[in-house]
């Protein structure tokens, strides 16, 4: 069994106006249909959410390492153990 193509063939499509188009307030053969607006969410209450504060442990972290690393590098450079 073969599955129809996509889009369907203009020639066999009624309501097409000349160049593909359909009349106003028409919809067009298969189109999608869009979902209604989703539920409401409430804003969060504290003033950080938890993705923000572990971004922000994230980084911390990251430059604590990064200029531990750049320290002992310049040390090992300099020649002070």
């Amino acid at each position: 069994m073969t599955a129809q193509p996509p889009n369907p063939d203009p020639v066999q499509t009624p309501g097409l106006e000349a160049g593909g188009g359909v009349p106003p307030g028409s919809t067009p053969p298969a189109a999608p249909q869009t979902a209604g607006l989703g539920e409401h969410q409430p804003p969060p209450t504290g003033r950080f959410t938890p993705s923000s504060v572990l971004t922000v442990i994230a980084v911390c972290v990251f430059v604590v390492v990064f200029l531990a690393v750049a320290v002992l590098l310049v040390m090992k450079m300099v020649g002070a153990s």
